[in-house]
């Protein structure tokens, strides 16, 4: 049996390429992989970049390169934080919030689908031990 690093690698190539291809299917063929590590992290009401890095585990310099492209998508924009008149916070536009919600139902299924495969209670222990996993590189 392959070791840890490449079963992640197999399953997360083939999560992206189901989850990229269902959300171009919906209205989203602009979206890579890489836009990830701001979408993924985004909340509603918005997020400043430096918690985005943060929360992606991605240089700074990445984030707002991706951030500078997702705005020129149309999927982001930039606004003042009203916590911070200074500051600004990234916040998805109403193309970006459809993105989050059409990814949101898209690994729903995906999920689910893994659950019918080797069974709900299985797949339920083997995502709680692979986030407890995942932690310790957190």
């Amino acid at each position: 049996m392959a070791d840890i690093g490449v079963l992640s690698a197999h399953l997360l190539s083939g999560f992206q390429k189901e989850l990229f291809t269902r959300l171009a299917e919906v209205g989203h063929g602009e979206m890579r992989p890489r836009h990830g590590a701001v979408m993924a992290y985004i909340a509603p009401a918005g997020t400043r970049a430096s918690e985005l890095s943060e929360r992606s585990g991605q240089h700074k310099q990445v984030v707002g390169t991706l951030i500078d492209e997702l705005e020129r998508l149309g999927y982001v924009s930039r606004q003042p934080d009203p916590a911070d008149r200074r500051a600004k916070l990234v916040v998805p536009t109403e193309l970006g919030r459809d993105q989050m919600l059409q990814a949101a139902k898209i690994i729903a299924e995906i999920e689910d689908g893994f659950a019918r495969r080797v069974g709900t209670e299985k797949f339920s222990a083997f995502k709680e031990v692979f986030a407890e996993i995942a932690r310790t590189y957190g």
